[in-house]
């Protein structure tokens, strides 16, 4: 075990496993450490100099502070004063989740060479699919591509929750993890989900949007997030046509997009011209403003601009 550790970042997830990784180290590496816990919402000046001084009995310590980023000024200082001059026999863990409290403590961690462990953001759909295919990975098994994505799709707003259908996907099969196999576990979400009204409406299917459309209406789906899934779509479309041809990895850091997505995109075009996508735009921009408070329908507003949607991409 280093004796000094920061784990740092705003993904809860991420920073949960980093501090079982580095308790299940600690402990493989000493079977009696003892593991002191210190949260900053219940910190107690002199709490950590009282835990780390040395036991009667000996042995190792490890002392865990969590959340850095919401300490009291008493943590804070008792910090500062610890890593002064740190104990070698006791090893300090610090979690911080960002922002400004407590940048002192993370320069002087830092500085004093604490081994960093990062729990990057994991927001954007790039991020999702990214961690699902390493989670995947981890446990050995392929998933193909549109698999991935549909299970981003359909439970991807809460990373815990996607990692655990990526558990349950790894526990409950084998062998390769396809689309069919997502859906089994997921039907009702994945039919209901914004990504496949857009789907079916920038491949120009009008009667399967509208299907998934009302479906995603009847369990309760609002038509915000629908809306700003097709613009998203829409806007896709125009930067990898924008971008021309090439490799799909090249033109996917050129974009800011993932190679898959840009090979998704470039099988919808070859219904679509630029003129298209433009009007499609704008409806999804008036579709935008009645959802948002603008209109009194806002789910025939949805309606409307699919409609407009599969007769721009019919009419090339």
């Amino acid at each position: 075990m280093p004796q000094l550790v920061l784990i740092s970042g705003p993904e809860t997830l991420l920073i949960d496993r980093a501090v079982d990784r580095v308790l299940r180290a600690a402990r493989e590496g000493s079977a009696d450490v003892d593991v002191v816990r210190l949260s900053a919402a219940t910190y107690q000046a002199g709490e950590l100099m009282i835990q780390a001084s040395p036991s009667l009995f000996g042995g190792d310590k490890l002392i865990l502070v969590r959340d850095l980023d919401d300490a009291p000024d008493e943590l804070v200082e008792d910090l500062d004063a610890y890593l002064k001059a740190p104990d070698p026999d006791v090893s300090l863990v610090v979690t911080h989740k960002g922002g400004q409290r407590g940048k002192r403590i993370l320069d002087a961690l830092k500085k004093a060479r604490a081994e960093v462990i990062a729990a990057p953001a994991i927001k954007t759909d790039r991020d999702k699919t990214d961690f699902v295919s390493r989670e995947f990975a981890a446990a050995g098994r392929q998933a193909r591509p549109d698999a991935v994505h549909a299970l981003v799709d359909a439970v991807g707003k809460d990373l815990r929750e996607l990692a655990a259908a990526c558990q349950q996907l790894i526990s409950d099969t084998e062998g390769v993890i396809d689309v069919d196999l997502v859906t089994t576990y997921h039907a009702g979400k994945v039919e209901a989900t914004g990504f496949r009204v857009a789907d079916a409406t920038v491949a120009g299917n009008t009667g399967e949007a509208l299907r998934l459309l009302r479906h995603a209406f009847a369990v309760g789906v609002d038509p915000v997030p629908i809306v700003a899934v097709l613009a998203s779509q829409l806007r896709q479309l125009v930067k990898v046509e924008a971008a021309g041809r090439g490799r799909s990895a090249d033109i996917a850091r050129q974009v800011g997009l993932a190679p898959w997505q840009v090979e998704k995109a470039w099988r919808v075009l070859g219904g679509w011209d630029s003129e298209g996508l433009g009007r499609s735009i704008q409806a999804v921009a008036a579709a935008d403003f009645e959802v948002k408070g603008g209109g009194r329908d806002p789910e025939y507003a949805v309606e409307r601009a699919i409609l407009t949607i599969t007769r721009e991409r019919r009419r090339r």
